[in-house]
């Protein structure tokens, strides 16, 4: 086991700068910071209990980081979600201290800068990822953080999270489909990097084969999120398979882009083509016709994430720390009887 007198053998600094380094004390240098972190990183050091504590003072601070370039972080999803967790955090007392960062060397470096350096009491993780480094950072860090969204189906969720049940709400707006008469339909994905895709897929497969409907891959497209992706991917269904009247999107920017290629085609969406979304944004009860979609409480989820982290940080209460929300069906316009 990797003790605090090996980091200093290794780094060259004595154990009480290790130790007020690692504690985020702010009279050590950054740069000297950021070498001892790295180190103990590279060494697979564990902090103990007494070492965390060596750190008095909270700064009543949240951190979040979100992907620099993304456009979907700008999208009314996100807005929903920063506005729960920014104002359940002044509501508590605390500020939101936000980074955008390229995935990969840039946004771990953030979040050793945050975590590390003291700079935040907690974080608040959004969007997981398949064998997410994060998560597993935060972990061995042992410092409070709360997470948007659980772990792939594939993997284990050790870790404080909210989620909504994409699966069964994936499983009931295709269910509704097939409910209308529809036997050809597609499905948009969001990447396949991203954690909850495989629930989403899993749910849709699941509704096929409960109604005796064969599965088939090439009805099956991973899009990027975004309103151009969905218009791109449907566009690409229909020259491929004109035979297609459904179409099941994973979220509601991707599914209004699709509705823009229906129409464009010509095609009265509700009557010719019928297309589902998911999330229930602000945008899909107004657009034309106003979008059948699965409804998941993102402002709440923001709060109540929010509300947790802060319980896990004061460590007052030991709050219910997995907690899966259901989604719900809302139907709209967008869908209507095979014709």
């Amino acid at each position: 086991m990797v003790k605090l007198k090996d980091l200093a053998a290794k780094t060259g600094y004595s154990v009480t700068t290790i130790s007020r380094a690692l504690g985020g004390f702010s009279d050590v240098n950054e740069q000297t910071r950021q070498h001892i972190i790295e180190t103990a990183r590279q060494l697979g050091y564990q902090p103990h209990e007494p070492a965390r504590q060596l750190r008095s003072q909270r700064t009543q601070t949240i951190g979040l980081i979100i992907p620099a370039n993304d456009q979907s972080f700008s999208n009314d999803f996100f807005n929903l979600l920063l506005r729960g967790i920014g104002d359940a955090a002044a509501s508590a007392g605390y500020d939101l201290l936000i980074s955008a960062q390229t995935p990969g060397d840039h946004e771990m470096e953030a979040y050793r800068r945050f975590v590390g350096g003291g700079r935040v009491d907690g974080m608040v993780v959004a969007r997981t990822r398949q064998a997410d480094e994060r998560i597993e950072y935060l972990k061995h860090m042992q410092h409070p953080f709360a997470v948007s969204g659980r772990s792939a189906p594939t993997e284990e969720s050790h870790f404080p999270y909210i989620d909504a049940d994409s699966q069964a709400g994936i499983r009931e707006a295709t269910a509704h489909l097939i409910a209308l008469g529809h036997r050809e339909i597609a499905l948009l994905l969001p990447p396949p990097e991203l954690a909850y895709t495989e629930y989403r897929r899993r749910g849709y497969a699941e509704a096929l084969v409960n109604a005796g409907l064969s599965y088939r891959t090439d009805y099956v497209l991973h899009g990027d999120l975004l309103r151009s992706g969905g218009y791109a991917l449907t566009d690409d269904l229909l020259n491929r398979f004109p035979e297609i009247t459904g179409i099941v999107c994973a979220n509601d920017l991707m599914a209004l882009g699709a509705m823009n290629a229906a129409q464009k085609r010509g095609l009265v969406v509700g009557h010719d083509l019928s297309i589902t979304g998911f999330d229930d944004i602000p945008p899909a009860e107004f657009a034309h016709p106003a979008l059948t979609t699965v409804h998941q409480p993102v402002y709440e989820i923001g709060q109540r994430l929010l509300h947790m982290l802060v319980q896990l940080i004061t460590r007052q209460t030991q709050p219910e720390t997995q907690i899966l929300l259901p989604a719900r069906l809302v139907v709209r316009e967008s869908t209507g009887l095979r014709r």
